[in-house]
């Protein structure tokens, strides 16, 4: 059988991405540029500012995914590019030159799902690896409990009502002034902290037992600091910091976990850029050795927006014949399962 070699574009926030990926599950190159450094000055991702630099970085971003792999337009089977969810003058750019491409070159165009690209990270480094499994999807926009029963097809068990984990964290992060991104720098002194320091809650959902809610979670530790503030006491950050995280941790694990055990799964994998989180890894990998639980998870490269699981999650489509129109549009509130 022929191998199938893909690009992929991944433009939905702040990294201007592109991959080549072969047959789905090698990684012949993966291109990242971030801006992570242009948007720690404003505390947070800035839409515009994001959109003009992807039209600046995503011509050579592109350029040098090709060049990696020593791969050629005429050796491509097909083109692929997130287009949602995500914000949408950076999806635009991205879809605009994955468009661009595939004409100019008479390739098959693959819009691609990006919580689906997240899942599939997991097969780039894990070969063996087929559906069903149980997946917790955790990012900055993101904290999904899925299943995936087959390539494209997910059940959703559960979702945030209202802020991601991953928003949560940049939250908490810029109260305690750590700074954007929280996630990272979170996990950082939260080493340092005392865990069971503050009794932090842990949000349930009622009628939804795999439904996720952070909101309540950041305002008591905004109410905590107020209140600490407002009696003089001081303040130990890197408390607040483990806490916090515990909660989060505790929450997250514990719903995955009785998921797992109601579906009756022995592979538990993780996604997104949270993933990559040291306390939900060691969590979840403890829950999952005290259960017989198989865990599975992606390097922290793969955890991050990158384009090559986005090629990965194509390839598929590819093999069905999921193709899209040249009139493929940015999506930003596109959801799992959804097709456009």
């Amino acid at each position: 059988m022929k191998d199938i070699k893909i690009l992929a574009v991944e433009s939905s926030c702040d990294e201007t991405a592109a991959a080549v990926i072969e047959n789905g599950r090698k990684v012949l190159s993966n291109v990242i540029y971030s801006q992570i450094d242009l948007h720690t000055l404003y505390g947070g991702v800035v839409p515009e500012i994001a959109s003009r630099k992807h039209i600046e970085k995503i011509n050579p971003v592109i350029e040098q995914a090709l060049s990696d792999a020593g791969v050629g337009l005429k050796e491509l089977d097909a083109v692929a590019v997130t287009y949602g969810p995500g914000l949408v003058g950076p999806l635009l750019v991205g879809v605009s030159a994955a468009k661009s491409l595939a004409y100019a070159a008479g390739l098959p165009l693959i819009g691609v799902h990006h919580i689906e690209g997240h899942v599939s990270a997991n097969f780039l480094e894990h070969p063996d690896l087929e559906p069903p499994f149980l997946c917790l999807i955790v990012s900055g926009g993101h904290t999904h409990l899925v299943i995936m029963k087959d390539y494209g097809e997910y059940e959703i068990l559960g979702r945030t009502h209202d802020d991601a984990a991953g928003e949560a964290y940049d939250k908490v992060a810029r109260a305690i002034g750590l700074g954007y991104p929280g996630g990272p720098k979170i996990d950082k002194v939260a080493k340092e902290g005392d865990p069971k320091a503050i009794a932090f809650p842990r949000a349930k959902v009622d009628d939804c037992p795999y439904d996720f809610s952070f909101s309540g979670l950041k305002s008591a530790v905004l109410n905590y600091l107020n209140q600490a503030e407002m009696k003089g006491e001081e303040i130990n950050r890197n408390d607040v910091a483990a806490s916090f995280q515990a909660a989060v941790v505790d929450v997250l694990v514990d719903k995955t976990m009785h998921a797992a055990k109601e579906y009756g799964f022995k592979k538990v994998a993780l996604a997104g850029g949270v993933a990559s989180n040291s306390a939900l890894r060691a969590g979840m990998k403890a829950a999952c050795e005290k259960r017989g639980l198989e865990m599975i998870y992606p390097s922290p490269i793969y955890c991050t927006d990158n384009a090559a699981m986005i090629g990965a999650a194509a390839y598929y489509e590819f093999l069905k014949g999921n193709f899209s129109g040249l009139d493929l549009n940015a999506i930003p509130n596109l959801r799992l399962g959804e097709r456009k």
